[in-house]
């Protein structure tokens, strides 16, 4: 039976994560890429991270402090994050794809000046010290030989300290978490997420995903973004259900065999992994012992959703939500939300949400299949955590109606006769690839570093297999463009920003379209394009 967790004292976020639970349950089974697993307990992780915080306070953190990671999945990862909150300090998550220039953006702008790497992402960070006077600490098991680390590395840090640090209490309102998204414009914006978001981490987790304590759960979503950390390490701690962590780089092959050597019962990925899954499925696969799965992080096709259904055995559920706000919109698994999956819907508002199709110029429902704005109605939201970017007012404010009463997702969508929501597209421009969350100024920021590059414009096209693909169109200073320099400004994205964001087409054009105030048109970009049109050359 699920007991809604309700947050409205204060609280101690390391006893509800960690130490209410059997020192004996199983918290996560860390799988190698060779499938050796070890599985961590609630028992280990109390102990580690009482060790963390300690060590963490001598290294002079605070409540309230921001300290970042960069690291992939693993039981060191959930060790570091627990020692945080366990002090009542804040985690500011970094992804691994990204370069030095993403990584520099987000410490300057959440003032961490203390981060957790593991020992092959040192190379990121390690530039970064005198510029913003950082402390690094190399974790994982190559952190000791890492090229260039000083001092202790996480695991001597660790065995130095005792157990038994208390866990701090905090109110509903204080931090846990402050994650950046990516927008069209300006630098990332930081989402500080409080405690009391816990609510509706879990309130998804058993709604949308209807995770069950016999369940072999399996979120494979990066913690780095805000899915896997919400759903993948959040969500499971606070309802005490065993998550498998995949250590290590995905693929598909890779994936089937987690599936199939461990009995995963309950999946959720982005649809990029699903699409993966369906164009490499092996021969002589057994019967998988999967009966839910769901897809989070943009549209999912009905083709796919079809082929889960006769190959893994069950449907594929699609959700719906953001950054600010986790999962909204679902169709649920639980049986008192589960209803008929109409291919292209997201579904119903998640229980604790009451969400709406706005109509494009005025803030009243849209008509049933009339093209509106997909937004959240914050006084009959109780889940609704997100209150504003961390001092960004001006961007906060177009989130909101100005009577505060809307929350405006930057989505637009459709809603049936029969209330179910239909996703349309971003308004904002922002590109989901693979289940990433991309903007394309920061990706034009990059091109613009060039000096061949007087400006530029990214889009996002269909993808089969990611959803959307990045595509760049680029007016030169002068000259005309070529496949060299088009690899050029492909490798100085994957350097500058992120090795998954680069366009993987180019295109040297000599103008391109804007407003007569000189704002950037890229729907037309996207509506020039032919349909049928496949992945061009880069010197396109």
């Amino acid at each position: 039976m699920f007991n809604a967790l309700t947050i409205q004292e204060p609280v101690a976020p390391a006893a509800l994560l960690c130490d209410r639970h059997p020192v004996d349950a199983v918290a996560f089974t860390v799988i190698e890429q060779d499938l050796s697993a070890t599985d961590l307990t609630y028992g280990e992780l109390r102990e580690g991270s009482e060790r963390a915080a300690a060590a963490f306070a001598r290294l002079g953190v605070r409540r309230g402090d921001r300290v970042a990671t960069l690291m992939g999945k693993s039981g060191d990862l959930v060790t570091v994050l627990l020692g945080l909150w366990r002090l009542g300090a804040v985690h500011v998550p970094l992804f691994t794809a990204f370069a030095t220039p993403a990584i520099s953006v987000r410490l300057s702008s959440s003032g961490a000046r203390l981060v957790v790497a593991d020992g092959n992402q040192l190379d990121k960070v390690l530039p970064l010290v005198p510029e913003l006077g950082l402390t690094v600490l190399a974790a994982g098991p190559d952190a000791a030989d890492a090229a260039g680390a000083e001092g202790p590395d996480w695991t001597q840090l660790l065995a130095a300290e005792q157990p038994g640090m208390p866990a701090a209490v905090l109110d509903p309102e204080d931090l846990l978490v402050e994650i950046f998204t990516s927008g069209t414009t300006g630098a990332p914006k930081g989402v500080p997420v409080p405690v009391k978001a816990l609510e509706a981490f879990t309130a998804y987790f058993h709604y949308g995903l209807d995770v069950q304590a016999e369940d072999v759960f399996w979120n494979a979503a990066d913690p780095g973004w805000a899915y896997g950390l919400y759903y993948g390490i959040l969500a499971p701690l606070a309802a005490g259900r065993r998550n498998l962590l995949l250590r290590g780089s995905f693929s598909a092959k890779l994936c089937w065999q987690v599936l199939e050597r461990f009995g995963v019962t309950n999946f959720a990925a982005a649809p990029t992994i699903f699409r993966s899954l369906r164009a490499e499925a092996p021969d002589g696969v057994g019967p998988l012992a999967l009966q839910r799965a769901s897809s989070a992080g943009e549209p999912l096709d009905a083709e796919t959703i079809g082929w889960a259904t006769r190959c893994l055995g069950t449907p594929v559920r699609d959700h719906y939500g953001q950054t600010e706000m986790g999962m909204c919109i679902v169709n649920g698994w639980e049986e008192s939300v589960s209803r008929e999956i109409r291919p292209g819907s997201m579904g119903h508002a998640l229980p604790g949400y009451r969400t709406e199709v706005l109509a494009l110029e005025e803030d009243s429902a849209a008509a049933p299949g009339e093209k509106g704005r997909v937004a959240i109605d914050v006084p009959a939201s109780p889940l609704m955590w997100f209150s504003g970017y961390t001092d960004n007012p001006e961007k906060t404010a177009e989130r909101y109606s100005s009577d505060g009463r809307w929350y405006y997702t930057g989505d637009t969508g459709s809603r049936d006769a029969d209330g179910y929501t239909y996703f349309s597209a971003r308004d904002d421009d922002v590109i989901i690839m693979a289940g990433y969350r991309i903007g394309p100024f920061e990706v034009e920021s990059v091109l613009a570093t060039h000096p061949e590059v007087a400006e530029s414009a990214v889009i996002g096209v269909p993808d089969e297999l990611r959803g959307e693909r990045l595509e760049a169109y680029v007016v030169l200073r002068s000259g005309e463009g070529s496949p060299e320099l088009a690899a050029e400004l492909q490798q100085l994205v994957k350097t500058q920003y992120a090795a998954h964001a680069y366009p993987r087409a180019v295109h040297f054009v000599d103008e391109l379209p804007k407003t007569p105030s000189g704002k950037l048109q890229r729907f037309l970009l996207r509506a020039s394009r032919p349909a049928s049109e496949s992945e061009p050359p880069v010197n396109a």
